[in-house]
């Protein structure tokens, strides 16, 4: 028997999966175990995978569950927002946690969160870690360097740590103020969800958790990053290769598109000065793509064209076909 009530509300969490069972079962079982009171329910968005998922989340009786499959992949920003519109519809919680199929909170945390009461108009980012206990860099939050000239002067010259938050936040004893932060251990309330609305799906994968946050600040709400709050990220460690290239392919249709408006959304006024940076080095990097590099052209120019424009209508099948042709 769970107690699903909280004394400062309910929290519901919404995990997207897709063709990862071997990391997805490590998640839930970690995130049912660890969460014996805080937690009223876990909405899993199968993004119609077919690696087994649907039936080994078939298999489960336990009532927190509630499985949703797509009929077909959405992406990280669909699923996210299928599954936060099913929680709010169905559950009606006072919070929302989002996370990805390869995370999950250690033990006591979500109990933590919900036994202090908060402002609803403060989202809150967990600390995300490796299960080595190193600190995940792909989900340390930031601060949006264009509303800040501290900041931005530091990111001129410290570059990715003139904005993102330093390693002592992370053993602070106070929150700290951010702008940006990912889809991992992030609390958001039915207030926000209700006000600035759910993600875009269009986004598909790529920026979609900046592109939402930065909506939430711009809508007025603050967001706070709680040390006290720790999550794990079993993902792989991030690595700076420069000659880095997508594959498959199509995936540089959302990195750059997604880009565009992520920076546009950031950036206001000083997105212009700073758009012929962008188009220079990405028609640079053409070069990286050899044989697929006419595909590549055309990915690059779909994503521009879309991006500039904020049009996020394209159909998956319409860019996978880009990278075919």
């Amino acid at each position: 028997m769970h107690n699903n009530a909280s004394p400062n509300g309910r929290l519901v969490a919404v995990v997207v999966t897709f063709n990862r069972l071997d990391k997805l079962k490590l998640a839930l079982t970690n995130l049912l175990a660890n969460s014996p009171s805080g937690l009223a329910h876990i909405v899993v968005v199968n993004n119609a995978s077919t690696d087994g998922t649907a039936e080994w989340l078939a298999a489960h009786n336990d009532p927190r569950l509630d499985v949703l499959t797509s009929a077909t992949n959405r992406g990280g920003a669909g699923g996210f927002e299928q599954g936060l519109q099913r929680a709010l519809s169905r559950h009606k919680a006072d919070w929302y946690v989002v996370m990805d199929d390869d995370a999950w909170p250690e033990p006591g945390m979500l109990d933590r969160f919900m036994e202090h009461h908060r402002p609803n108009d403060t989202a809150v980012a967990a600390a995300v870690y490796y299960p080595d206990g190193r600190i995940c860099e792909m989900n340390r939050p930031s601060k949006n360097p264009f509303w800040s000239p501290s900041t931005f002067l530091s990111t001129l010259v410290k570059r990715r740590e003139g904005y993102h938050i330093p390693p002592s936040a992370y053993t602070a004893k106070q929150p700290t103020p951010i702008d940006l932060t990912s889809f991992v251990g992030l609390f958001i309330s039915k207030r926000m969800l209700t006000t600035a609305g759910l993600p875009d799906p269009g986004l598909f994968i790529y920026g979609d958790d900046v592109i939402y946050t930065l909506g939430l600040r711009k809508q007025g709400f603050k967001i706070e990053f709680n040390p006290l709050i720790r999550f794990t990220h079993d993902c792989s460690t991030f690595q700076d290769n420069k000659k880095r290239t997508y594959e498959p392919l199509w995936k540089v249709y959302y990195a750059y598109r997604n880009g565009l408006i992520m920076y546009h959304k950031a950036a206001g006024m000083l997105f212009w000065p700073l758009l012929p940076l962008l188009l220079l080095a990405w028609r640079q990097a053409a070069k990286r793509y050899g044989d697929n590099r006419e595909a590549y052209e055309r990915l690059r120019k779909a994503a521009i064209s879309d991006g500039l424009r904020h049009r996020t209508l394209r159909s998956h099948a319409e860019v996978v076909q880009l990278a075919k042709r």
